[in-house]
């Protein structure tokens, strides 16, 4: 019997440290793929050149460092750290795979708060109102999930259901408000729904940092309530888990982690849903390590398909929404056609 237990000890240790190699490697990749986004533009700049600008005012080199790549940067890797995060809590408290932060109708909520923001102020881009307007839209989503999961008992279904619902009318309000607006209004809408990370400053990072990572610890605190959810609600409340409690505490924090993700950058697709996928096919559905995992390699995604659209049009900049959704839809597609359920 102690042999057992010594083995059973030894392939979890043995596990764990190939997740922590993991985690690891997805930390050191993004450090590089950063270091390459802040070494690659338009400006023509050399590597000498970029890492004195960084380290020293150079006049116009450091300009361009400080004031346009590097929050630049930051804000896809902390977008993408969201995204991911998000991503992968949602499919746990609703056991989907295919769930993602759009899965419950929080983006649609958020882009109806963005455009209703702008069809109000009209002409300029006025950035903070619009991001308040998405921020607090993405609130009432998250507490209509809340007040209609907590009358018919919190079930993953009725979740479901609801932000599938809610999805439809948001997107419907959305048209419906394109169609009653400007041509110019139009032209705002519709680049924010494309994504884009050029309005990113050092005070946006700032509050998209703190409403992003802040509920991280709570929900990487947890993450074995997280393990034993997915083998059912019964198995989970057999074993101690206030499951009803769990699920709405979550939607809160992954709502709002969403929140701070979008409401600066507008609508980025399909990371929350890639990263946990990619993420759970390598190491596993522990979520000790599938959570920081998911949003390291959401960053990744994000920083990545930032320099590529940076760079593949140069001097144009692709928004980087379309770039994720071209790098997400292939893996859409395939998981819908393997439908394999080994690493799930």
């Amino acid at each position: 019997m102690n042999n057992i237990a010594d083995d059973l000890c030894r392939g979890y240790k043995a596990r764990a440290d190939a997740r922590a190699l993991f985690l690891a490697a997805a930390f050191f990749l993004l450090l590089t793929a950063m270091a390459i986004g802040l070494c690659i533009g338009a400006s023509g700049m050399e590597f000498r050149e970029v890492i004195a600008s960084l380290l020293k005012d150079t006049g116009r080199g450091h300009s361009i460092i400080w004031m346009l790549r590097l929050p630049r940067i930051v804000m896809a890797m902390l977008v993408g750290f969201g995204m991911g995060l998000a991503g992968a809590v949602f499919q746990a408290i609703l056991r989907n795979p295919l769930a993602s932060p759009f899965t419950l109708g929080v983006g649609s909520a958020a882009g109806f708060g963005a455009v209703s923001v702008i069809l109000v102020f009209g002409g300029g881009f006025q950035t903070w109102y619009i991001a308040c307007g998405a921020f607090l839209f993405s609130l009432i989503s998250a507490a209509l999930i809340l007040a209609v999961a907590k009358m018919k008992r919190a079930s993953s279904e009725t979740m479901i259901l609801t932000g599938i619902a809610q999805m439809f009318l948001f997107s419907s309000l959305t048209s419906l408000l394109q169609y009653m607006g400007t041509m110019e209004q139009v032209h705002e809408v519709v680049f924010w729904f494309f994504g884009s990370l050029s309005k990113a400053g050092w005070r946006e990072i700032g509050l998209a940092a703190a409403m992003i990572l802040l509920p991280f610890p709570a929900l990487l605190w947890r993450a074995w309530d997280f393990n034993l959810l997915s083998s059912g609600d019964e198995s989970a409340l057999a074993l101690g888990v206030n499951v009803k409690r769990l699920r709405m505490s979550a939607v809160v924090a992954a709502s709002l982690v969403t929140a701070g993700g979008i409401c600066f950058t507008g609508v980025i697709g399909f990371v929350g849903l890639v990263a946990p996928h990619i993420t759970r096919m390598v190491i596993g559905n522990d979520h000790q390590f599938l959570l920081p995992a998911s949003g390291l390699v959401g960053a990744l995604i994000v920083v990545f398909a930032d320099t590529l659209g940076r760079t593949v049009w140069a001097p144009q900049v692709i928004p980087i929404g379309i770039v994720t959704s071209f790098i997400g839809v292939p893996f859409f597609f395939y998981l819908l056609m393997k439908r394999t359920r080994e690493y799930w």
